[in-house]
């Protein structure tokens, strides 16, 4: 299980195999006009490209294994430098600096710049293709999965570039693809990118692309070279966590320290990256291009293709059958555990790991997808097979890979993750039908890491509360391994002013709770709240909301109200879009906003206000320092939705954890959910939940609360109010069984909050606070 890494494998040696055999007898019956043979009408020259080498399961699979260990050494095997290059020393201890965003990492170097090492150790930055890719031609391909899947295409296509050109433009274009990368060509030019590097220092993702283009060549893979003797390096989250990628760039955690950044949400980004999901639609279009793929060669297959082949049409179909299958009207939501799943399936009895070693080993998902994008060129009347190929190739291959990493997933252990079945509704709603798997166990992936390692550092703004992080990523560890530091904000009590405000102008208390925050006098009296705000507080004022639905609804009541209109005489108003691309330019236009009206006082408007929701683009990663943002409201507490499935089986995950860590037996505690099939309504496991479960709950609605606040304060002399509206800001540990909210904000915001009785007292301190951080600067 250890060697079954899921990276495509290097297969030039059987490609020439293949070229040998089969094929050219097939191009000979194709190309004598005779009927029958391999040949199908109009399809005959090319069609053999499509068959994959004959399949031995168990014979082959030591000899390919080898291969596509580290896949870029075939694209340059034939050049003597390779063996200086494998000899070089790996540097140990090495430092792994990791965060979730290529932003995040640029601002690391760019920090790291500024300090005596950068010039003292040898720092690497690796980023993913999309980031690093020169190669114009893949670039256009947009989709990262697509920009990969061509950059791996084009090496294995190296060594078959005997292809004659002739007139006819599908073997021209053959010929040119065969060649490999064009950026990877030169070998010299790959020593010269790596010796310039190493004297520039200490550079981040945009320096390197920059550094590629200027010689002519690719800067991914050799960025990827120098990892052996870099002492840091430093890499996204994806390329350092997930085991395949770690492999497949060669990354020897051994004596190593890791340092994960960001690190308040690592359980879930752990879990999130080995969930899989699968739509129906998606799985409607497999089946349809393996039939048709097995239509067109089932008497050319050998044995062993032909068998497993239609084992993934039979996977295909019962995983269709089960989503479709809802006339019972019964509960569109279920959760199963795998063996459950595989069981209710009547697909137990599937060597889906043998399976999965073949999908790897024999290229077929891009065979199939291949031949299926060539006969719907054909049948659209469109015989310009590379123009079509360049669009729909993605799309085809991106459902065969759907399915293989839902394949892949199955082979998770059983308590490992739960399976979603989310069926189509019988009312005909648009919604898609799909399955997932979730992974809950974050515990197995982190050892992965912990046990290599020499030691791992989490960093984070807000780490806190540490018990659930310890809880989730190492139990078993002793207390006396894990070491827990923090200090103090570098920004001084006085320049920020965190309140709770407990009620609007007109004396109602504020409560945002599901049930009440849609009433009318709610958010009329939020409206007169803000009304009230915006006149106090100059430039950037940022109000997040718990959800784009309830910012569309508040926005909605205060246009009919005319509480914009008076909101736009003090301030311009914006707000967040759902697509992500959209983002950046309605901040650009936030932020011109708020300079203007810096530059010029006389127009009355002192600035602009941005409505943004808790979770979205805005509140996590984006910097809302001095005049952006000079006063952050959270309108009350951002809860996740309970019916949230996923969100319930993680909560039940937890609970368990929790309390056999807590008891000691494990078995006995599982079992409170264990054999539920059936979802229970989300609010009935929360009640259920006495510890963990509900510890977790609260803490992902305060950790999403500190990271909108947090954007606020970005250096050692901004200023910021931070306001939180609801009364059960106020509430005391005392007054109910389980924590207040506020005992978990980061100490440095919860040491100075006051909580304000009345509007008036809001009102004074704000006007107070901006007075004195004016006179102050």
């Amino acid at each position: 299980m250890r060697d079954f890494t899921p990276l495509p494998p290097e297969k030039e040696v059987t490609k020439k195999k293949k070229k040998k055999t089969k094929p050219p007898a097939m191009r000979k019956t194709a190309g004598s006009g005779k009927p029958g043979g391999y040949g199908e009408q109009g399809a005959g020259d090319d069609d053999g490209e499509f068959l994959p080498e004959e399949f031995e399961s168990d014979g082959e699979d030591g000899a390919m294994r080898g291969v596509g260990k580290r896949a870029h050494c075939g694209s340059s095997s034939s050049s003597e430098g390779e063996s200086d290059e494998e000899e070089e020393e790996e540097v140990t201890p090495k430092v792994y600096f990791t965060s979730r965003t290529h932003s995040q990492l640029s601002q690391f170097i760019g920090e790291l710049k500024r300090t005596e090492f950068a010039g003292r150790i040898r720092t690497v930055s690796l980023g993913s293709r999309k980031n690093l890719c020169i190669n114009k031609d893949v670039l256009k391909l947009g989709s990262a999965n697509r920009i990969n899947e061509r950059c791996l295409e084009l090496q294995k296509n190296k060594k078959s570039s005997k292809t004659k050109v002739e007139d006819d433009k599908r073997k021209a274009r053959q010929a040119k693809n065969s060649c490999g990368c064009p950026m990877l060509r030169n070998r010299s030019l790959q020593k010269e990118f790596r010796s310039k590097v190493s004297d520039q220092g200490a550079l981040d993702i945009e320096d390197l692309a920059r550094i590629g283009r200027k010689i002519g060549t690719c800067p991914y893979y050799g960025s990827r070279d120098m990892v052996r003797s870099a002492d840091l390096v430093v890499l996204p989250y994806q390329s350092l966590l997930l085991k395949s990628a770690r492999e497949s760039l060669g990354l020897n955690l051994k004596n190593s320290v890791v340092i994960i950044d960001e690190a308040h949400n690592l359980a879930d980004s752990l879990t999130n990256m080995y969930n899989s999901k699968i739509t129906s639609s998606q799985l409607k279009a497999v089946l349809s291009h393996l039939d048709t793929y097995l239509n067109r060669f089932h008497d050319v297959l050998g044995a062993g293709n032909r068998r497993y082949i239609q084992t993934l049409t039979v996977l295909t179909r019962s995983f269709l059958r089960v989503l479709i299958n809802n006339q019972d009207g019964a509960s569109t939501m279920s959760s199963m555990t795998i063996n459950q799943f595989l069981f209710s399936l009547d697909i137990d009895n599937i060597n889906i790991v043998k399976l999965c070693q073949y999908v790897k080993e024999s290229n077929i998902i891009h065979k199939v997808s291949g031949y299926a994008n060539k006969t719907t060129s054909i049948q659209d009347g469109v015989n310009q097979f590379d123009l079509q190929q360049e669009h729909d190739e993605g799309s085809s291959i991106a459902c065969f890979q759907a399915l293989v990493d839902f394949l892949r997933s199955l082979m998770n252990s059983n308590d490992d993750g739960r399976i979603i079945v989310a069926k189509q509704k019988l009312s005909g709603q648009p919604e898609e039908a799909y399955l997932k798997f979730v992974m809950l166990c974050a515990e197995k992936i982190f050892s992965e890491v912990t046990q290599d390692a020499y030691a791992v550092i989490l960093a984070g703004g807000t780490l806190q509360p540490i018990e659930e992080t310890r809880l989730r990523l190492c139990p078993s560890l002793p207390p006396a391994d894990i070491k827990f530091f923090t200090c103090n904000h570098i920004v001084p009590p006085e320049s920020i002013l965190p309140i709770a405000v407990t009620r609007g102008p007109s004396g109602m208390a504020f409560d945002f709770s599901y049930n009440s925050r849609s009433s009318p006098s709610m958010i009329e009296e939020l409206g007169r709240f803000i009304c009230n705000i915006v006149t106090v507080v100059a430039e950037g004022v940022v109000m997040f909301f718990s959800s784009y639905d309830y910012e569309r609804r508040v926005y909605d009541a205060w246009t009919t109200a005319g509480t914009i209109s008076k909101i736009c005489k003090k301030k311009h108003v914006f707000r967040e879009p759902r697509n992500s691309a959209d983002v950046e330019a309605v901040l650009n236009k936030y932020k011109e906003t708020i300079q203007s009206c810096k530059n010029s006082q006389d127009t009355g408007i002192n600035g602009a206000l941005l409505l943004a929701v808790v979770g979205g683009k805005i509140s996590e990663g984006i910097n809302f320092s001095d005049g952006m943002g000079r006063c952050v409201i959270m309108v009350g507490l951002p809860y996740p939705s309970p019916s949230d499935v996923e969100l319930i089986e993680t909560i039940k995950h937890i609970e368990t954890i929790s309390s056999s860590f807590l008891v000691g037996d494990d078995k006995a505690s599982g079992r409170k959910y264990d054999d539920e099939c059936e979802l229970q309504p989300g609010y009935n496991i929360l009640r259920k939940c006495t510890k963990g479960g509900r510890e977790y709950y609260e803490n992902l609605c305060m950790k999403a609360v500190n990271q909108s606040i947090g954007r606020a304060i970005r250096h050692i002399n901004d200023y910021a109010a931070m306001l939180l509206v609801d009364s059960r800001y106020a509430q005391t540990s005392s007054s109910k069984s389980y924590s207040s909210p506020t005992d978990k904000l980061p100490q440095w915001i919860k040491a100075r909050l006051s909580c304000a009785k009345n509007y008036g007292e809001v009102h004074r301190l704000l006007h107070q606070f901006f007075k004195f951080n004016k006179q102050k600067r």
